[in-house]
């Protein structure tokens, strides 16, 4: 573990390196407050950090104060570092931020077990941060295919639309279906179906940009969005995606089975509600499937329209 060592007793701060570096912790030192709130504000900055009270410029307690002013998920362990042992001292130092306190002359044995502390909440806190990372994610995305769900899609089409208003852009929405996919979960099952949508998912993803966006909106139906300039053409984005779907062998449990797609492409006109833009999606998906398959079809109220990506 990285550890902060922030003071400016050149005899006090070598025994602290010492120690801790015998226990295996990587020790970054330094001698006033400033340097120690520079470095406590770096993106890779130690996660537990000893601050002696009285230092130079900064002192330890206004040093906790400021660190504990930025808004973090991972806010380090601060352990301060005092001569005063009074006890409106000590809860002084508490009550602006500190986790624990050492008073000099401190025991080699208390400073390992406070060590030890700060370490253990550290780590509950990292898995706790990343237990809340796990059920945001399981929140916004179909557990299948991993792509974002419904809810999610449409969120984030809502505030896409929103950004096209504000920079005079365009959007680009595809609604991709398979063609056939009942018969290839007739025909090899549900699991093999199951995997057939995921590698259809990874598919897509290889294809996109990373301002475009994919959903899974229910059975084998994704919906595609692909913010654009103005004067591009709307269809040869999803084409190109068609196109590469339809070259690209899906590994199943079964085997590799080859599928095709249909899409349905609307060019959201200013203005336009998200229902309106997935119906006029909808009915020229069911053009595409209408004309044959495997085929992108753009919806009538786009072709007049200055296109996407």
């Amino acid at each position: 573990m990285r550890i902060l060592i922030a003071e400016d007793d050149v005899t006090s701060r070598a025994v602290l390196e010492g120690i801790l570096t015998q226990l295996g912790h990587e020790v970054v030192t330094t001698v006033n407050g400033v340097e120690a709130l520079e470095i406590l504000q770096q993106p890779d900055s130690p996660m537990l950090a000893i601050l002696d009270w009285m230092m130079p410029e900064l002192s330890g307690v206004e040093v906790i104060q400021e660190v504990r002013s930025i808004p973090t998920d991972s806010p380090p362990f601060l352990i301060l570092l005092t001569a005063k042992d009074k006890k409106t001292d000590v809860v002084d130092g508490l009550n602006v931020g500190a986790n624990d306190y050492l008073v000099k002359p401190y025991d080699k044995g208390e400073l390992i077990a406070r060590i030890g502390v700060g370490k253990r909440m550290i780590d509950l806190q990292a898995a706790l941060v990343e237990s809340q990372k796990d059920l945001a994610h399981q929140a916004t995305h179909d557990p299948l295919t991993g792509a974002m769900n419904r809810r999610a899609i449409m969120a984030s089409l809502e505030k896409d639309l929103e950004r096209t208003l504000r920079e005079d852009s365009v959007l680009g929405i595809g609604l991709l279906d398979i063609d056939h996919f009942k018969a290839v979960n007739d025909t090899y099952g549900h699991q093999t179906g199951d995997d057939v949508l995921c590698e259809l998912v990874r598919t897509i993803n290889s294809g996109l940009r990373k301002y475009d966006s994919l959903g899974r909106i229910g059975g084998e139906e994704f919906v595609v969005v692909m913010p654009g300039k103005v004067g591009a053409d709307s269809v040869s984005q999803f084409e190109r995606l068609r196109s590469s779907i339809q070259k690209t062998k899906m590994k199943t449990r079964t085997g590799d089975l080859a599928i095709t797609v249909s899409v349905g492409v609307v060019c959201a006109p200013p203005g336009a509600s998200i229902d309106d833009l997935l119906a006029m999606a909808d009915e020229a998906l069911y053009q595409a499937k209408a004309g044959g398959r495997n085929r992108v079809t753009l919806a009538e109220s786009s072709l007049h329209e200055d296109a996407v990506p």
